[in-house]
């Protein structure tokens, strides 16, 4: 019998490995031609990434009563596993939508896509063909995500009783990342909107969302479903303060991206908009100028990025976000301890829980 518990990570690889195979090999045989673009999405669940939802998932499902001994649990590996899928979709669009050059230290799938076009001299833009082969690659993930949930070897019920939380992720990931790119393009650098967009694109996304599938898929009732939703809204928002950190201040070999990419892209932060907010309230006019200025500026040096980090601490921008995001910390394990899961969940999404909030620059 397989130890998923001990080993989560390797297994939830092997069910994507097994899935994205099986799933490939038809229109691989049926058009030679799009074999590239499946092999590039395989490429890309398989090339990195945490597993961090579908290690959420399984543990909501281990917490509310899932036996990893028992007969379902292959199955609700391949159904957790399957949000890695929605994790493709919505990186490979997020970085056509931000333009982004590089993720992972790897070209992203528009930038490699176009310099297949290029390499070929096939006719007309290769930038245009690298961005729809990115939008179909992208879908094709979102597809292949419903696929693998639903062909999952577990009861009807069982299926069915997960479908609520599956359904509702799905939106909300498409809406968050709607009210990112609205937030950005109408200016709006106000603290409620970061955190309208931190709640609704991370938070739901990437914790709530998760536990509540695995806990759904377990059986679960409200008594542990509504303890888990709301550590895994208060988590979320603490995992988006952390990663707007990074963002900024981060190691680009750590974090995959170049450093200053979210202002570049010119993403309203919780931590830009509470710049701006203390520069204005400091009466430090020329810092909340060089803020503004930073956000959205494709072409900002190395060097400016620097001055806006140091302007981000001497507000107390960088403190503000650091305190909140232990608030939040706290607030959700008080949650998490609510729910009484079963042994070792609470211990496990504990360690999550710190693993996603105190990771370093």
């Amino acid at each position: 019998m397989p130890d998923y518990d001990a080993d989560l990570h390797a297994h939830l690889n092997r069910a994507l490995t097994d899935f994205l195979r099986r799933a490939g090999e038809p229109v691989r045989t049926a058009e030679p031609t799009f074999a590239p673009a499946a092999d590039a999405l395989a490429d890309f669940v398989l090339g990195g990434g945490k597993r961090l939802r579908p290690t959420f998932a399984w543990w909501g499902w281990r917490g509310a009563g899932g036996d990893p001994d028992g007969g379902e649990a292959e199955g609700v590996l391949q159904a957790v596993a399957s949000l890695e899928l929605i994790q493709a979709c919505a990186l490979i669009h997020d970085d056509v939508i931000d333009s982004s050059d590089s993720r992972r230290g790897s070209p992203t799938v528009h930038i490699a896509f176009a310099g297949r076009h290029a390499e070929h001299g096939w006719l007309g833009s290769a930038d245009a063909f690298g961005l729809a082969a990115a939008v179909l690659i992208g879908d094709l993930a979102l597809a292949w995500a419903d696929d693998m949930f639903s062909e999952a070897p577990l009861p009807p019920p069982t299926l069915a009783a997960g479908r609520p939380a599956w359904r509702a992720m799905r939106t909300e990931v498409l809406a968050g990342q709607y009210l990112d790119v609205h937030t950005q393009a109408t200016g709006d650098a106000s603290v409620e909107a970061a955190l309208r967009v931190d709640r609704l694109k991370t938070a739901a996304y990437t914790v709530q969302r998760p536990l509540h599938l695995g806990a759904a898929l377990a059986g679960a009732g409200a008594e542990v479903i509504d303890p888990l939703l709301a550590f895994g809204a208060d988590l979320g928002v603490a995992f988006q303060l952390r990663d707007d950190l990074l963002g900024v201040f981060g190691d680009p070999s750590v974090t995959g991206k170049p450093a200053g990419d979210d202002l570049r892209e010119g993403k309203r932060t919780l931590l830009l908009a509470l710049g701006m907010l203390y520069a204005e309230e400091q009466g430090r006019e020329g810092d909340g100028k060089a803020l503004a200025a930073a956000v959205g500026d494709p072409e900002l040096t190395d060097e400016a990025v620097d001055l806006v980090r140091q302007v981000l601490v001497d507000v107390g921008a960088v403190a503000e976000v650091e305190r909140r995001i232990e608030e939040l910390a706290d607030s959700g394990l008080a949650s998490l301890y609510r729910a009484a899961l079963a042994d070792p969940a609470t211990d496990r999404l504990t360690e999550l829980a710190a693993r996603a909030t105190r990771r370093t620059f």
